[in-house]
């Protein structure tokens, strides 16, 4: 076991890196951020922030040299940074593990080889294998092998045609073809799996998107109990098969009442976000315990909760003369009993942006949606798409 007072490492330091800094303070851990970003909300609490790149060598050497183990918050560290630094201190998850999640050719082909429910799909490496092969994949979704998130990277092709004009509009980047399904929901399942193999999965979320970013969460899911099952055993499957030691997360679209796994992130999530104020034991605490091999936490929820993400879009209101910047009214949100208010302390605004969430939580599922829902509306969120 790694115990603190020993110094802890984290690759990123956006919400999700701040969440585990916060975590690990609270269980006695001092915690070092790399992050080229001065600015960034994890460093501004970190006890120690290098500003530097993920491939400056002098800088991960000072971070393996301080820190018992280390960590990331997000899967687009380059695996080779996670390998240099394996070879001085514990790294979780490993780069093996992260380098199959960051690649959406490599992560298909995970799931296709270890026979587990996806859609079709077909690797593009260059315009002829749009032309060829490619036809029974329309309508489809083209989307960037490495780099995209939140809707970024991704375009809807109703054929051959659009594809390529995608294809281009992305410069000729590797990319991924999808079969476009017709989802009767979506759903996500974050866990934690510690060294020893042992699996603790939160409840199943169940989860709604605009423009591609993640709108509202959602638990316990609103689908069958055996179906919230399946997901959780799909996802411990995967993180077995990877072994993964971490808190992983899993996202799947429900067709037909059946499950098809969407993608897999080898960090905490922001459907995850509930955990902080839900659960016993919050996916940065299974982060923080899965890294230095102490026993995983509870991961049982103790209420029903609905998360809503705050947008960059809410600190403008339209003028005539255009959109004028300006800080929310919080004290709308802090009129509702029992909402918990995160902002995640980013310095600068700006639409599509996640700066910050909030969670209601209540004894019985659907008032907590409809607290949500109404303290979402008073905040000036539309429900316009």
């Amino acid at each position: 076991m790694i115990l603190p007072p020993l110094t802890l490492g984290m690759l990123g330091g956006g919400q999700l890196g701040r969440f585990f800094v916060a975590a690990a303070h609270e269980m006695g851990y001092p915690v070092w951020i790399l992050d080229p970003d001065p600015n960034s909300p994890a460093g501004l609490i970190a006890d120690r922030h290098l500003v530097a790149a993920y491939d400056d060598y002098a800088a991960l050497d000072e971070l393996a040299q301080s820190c018992a183990a280390i960590s990331t918050e997000f899967e687009n560290v380059p695996a080779g940074t996670l390998d240099y630094l394996d070879k001085f201190t514990a790294v979780r998850p490993s780069a093996k593990a992260v380098s199959v999640c960051q690649n959406r050719i490599a992560e298909k082909n995970f799931l296709r080889e270890n026979d587990l429910p996806h859609a079709d799909f077909a690797a593009v490496h260059c315009e002829q294998d749009l032309r060829e092969g490619s036809t029974g994949l329309f309508p489809g979704i083209l989307k960037v092998a490495r780099f995209g998130y939140d809707g970024k990277g991704q375009a809807v092709v109703a054929g051959s045609d659009e594809a390529l004009a995608a294809f281009q509009h992305f410069k000729g980047e590797t990319c991924v073809l999808e079969e476009k399904l017709m989802l009767d929901a979506e759903l996500s399942v974050v866990l934690a799996r510690d060294e020893g193999g042992r699996i603790a999965s939160f409840p199943t979320v169940e989860n709604s998107h605009r423009k591609g970013i993640l709108d509202v969460s959602l638990v316990p899911a609103r689908t069958s109990d055996a179906l919230r099952r399946r997901a959780a055993d799909l996802a411990g499957k995967i993180a077995e098969r990877l072994g993964y030691i971490g808190t992983l997360a899993v996202e799947f679209f429900v067709v037909g009442g059946e499950l098809v796994i969407n993608e897999m992130a080898p960090r905490p999530h922001n459907s995850g976000h509930y955990t902080l104020d839900g659960c016993i034991s919050s996916q940065f605490e299974q982060q923080v315990r899965a890294l230095c091999g102490l026993p995983l936490g509870d991961a049982r929820a103790h209420s029903a909760a609905a998360m809503v993400n705050l947008l960059g879009d809410l600190w403008y209101e339209s003028a005539p003369a255009g959109s004028r910047y300006r800080e929310p009214d919080w004290s709308k949100l802090f009129a509702f009993p029992g909402l918990k208010l995160h902002l995640y302390g980013k310095h600068h605004a700006r639409p599509g942006r996640k700066m910050g969430h909030f969670t209601v939580l209540d004894t019985d599922p659907d008032r907590a949606r409809e607290k949500a829902m109404a303290a979402r509306a008073a905040i000036g969120i539309s429900d316009v798409p």
